[in-house]
């Protein structure tokens, strides 16, 4: 989708610099050569990204922060001299400026305030089903942290363990897609960030952790790399559910709690807006219906047949970002992701069921945020009997 959205959006440019080179001429007032290398250049951004990935033999982290700023660069100047031509268009050119430069402070904010702030969202869930030693029971949902991608790392990472511990939670349940390529990226340093975050942490893999998307798969194989990303993740004393089901517990009391790892057979599906037949894996088995049950999961397209398959009283995903942008005037706000996917961001309810889908707090493609911010959740659960 961001592919097809940045096609169409680069042939548009170029056509709109067509049109007003052409209409300059005609009123006699040709650009000079300085101003139609810049806008050429610009226009050429994600040619010259696409170049850069056909010649190269791997896509380590290094590129991908070429790939990204890249990007960052074509976004930032391109689309306010879109929003310019609008206005020139219709013969507001003042105007035009001011919205052209409106739009640059705007992408400037969202990649420094805007993609670093962490926003903490507080989600109350009130169920029959929960047994009174858990009423009050409290948990932060984190997810998509892509530590392969991030801009300043030490930073942002003990900017967000700092925001979980202030919380001072029961557990900590992370949603996959802590790397963005491969396991390199959980380096001494970043996992010694993580291992900040006070536990204990329980964890699921995202499709950006089953090594899917290594280029050079001869020196990396996917399976190795998503087997080193789990192992790294224990080793941080992190407890990785590889779809399985284990068991909280409260006095007398307990709930399940299960985790999905990422099916890598789905990576060409990790889009699609259904998933219908895909099988929910076993880790189900054996679980009494009378418990309340917690299921991570990476993607939110699994959330109806998790809930046909009669659990995920309460499922956490992550995956969307909300395509790091988001116009919030009200409730859920508005997003492109909304195209794509059914459930996109934050809580949607069903019977019994709610699946909660977490913006995350990192970024791909683009580094920066636009209205959906980083976000740590902290939710309490409450018994509806009391």
């Amino acid at each position: 989708m961001l592919f097809l959205m940045t096609l169409f959006l680069s042939l548009l440019a170029i056509a709109a610099d067509c049109v007003h080179f052409y209409r300059r001429r005609r009123r006699k007032n040709p650009a000079s050569r300085t101003l139609i290398a810049w806008i050429v250049v610009t226009d050429a951004l994600p040619v010259i990204s696409s170049v850069i990935s056909a010649l190269s033999r791997d896509n380590g982290t290094g590129l991908m922060y070429v790939y990204m700023w890249l990007f960052w660069g074509w976004i930032i100047t391109v689309l306010p001299r879109l929003a310019f031509y609008v206005f020139n268009f219709i013969h507001l050119r003042r105007t035009g400026y001011a919205v052209a430069g409106a739009l640059v402070l705007f992408f400037l904010w969202g990649t420094t305030w805007g993609r670093t702030r962490i926003h903490v969202n507080r989600v109350e869930i009130c169920s029959e089903r929960i047994p009174e030693a858990f009423d009050g029971y409290r948990f932060v949902q984190i997810t998509d942290t892509h530590v392969g991608t991030l801009v300043r790392p030490g930073r942002e990472l003990t900017r967000l363990a700092d925001s979980v511990n202030a919380l001072r939670p029961d557990a900590v349940f992370f949603t996959g897609d802590l790397v963005n390529i491969r396991a390199e990226e959980l380096d001494e340093r970043v996992m010694a960030l993580l291992r900040r975050i006070e536990g204990p942490v329980w964890s699921v893999t995202g499709n950006h952790d089953a090594g899917t998307y290594i280029k050079d798969s001869v020196r990396f194989p996917a399976a190795d790399e998503a087997r080193e990303v789990v192992a790294r993740q224990r080793s941080m004393g992190w407890n990785v559910l590889e779809d399985t089901t284990v068991y909280l517990r409260r006095g007398a009391d307990s709930i399940s709690l299960t985790g999905l790892s990422f099916d890598p057979a789905l990576r060409e599906r990790r889009h699609d807006r259904d998933l219908p037949g895909t099988a929910i894996p076993s880790a189900y088995n054996g679980i009494p219906d009378s418990l309340y049950n917690i299921t991570l999961v990476h993607i939110p397209q699994l959330w109806e047949q998790i809930v046909e398959a009669g659990y995920g009283d309460l499922t956490l995903v992550g995956h969307v970002h909300s395509m790091q942008f988001k116009i919030r005037p009200w409730g859920r706000g508005w997003s492109p992701a909304e195209w794509i996917y059914k459930h996109w961001s934050g809580r949607y309810d069903t019977g019994r069921h709610t699946l909660y889908v977490n913006d995350g707090t990192g970024y791909v493609a683009y580094p920066m945020r636009l209205g959906a911010w980083p976000e740590v959740t902290l939710f309490t659960l409450r018994c509806k009997t009391n």
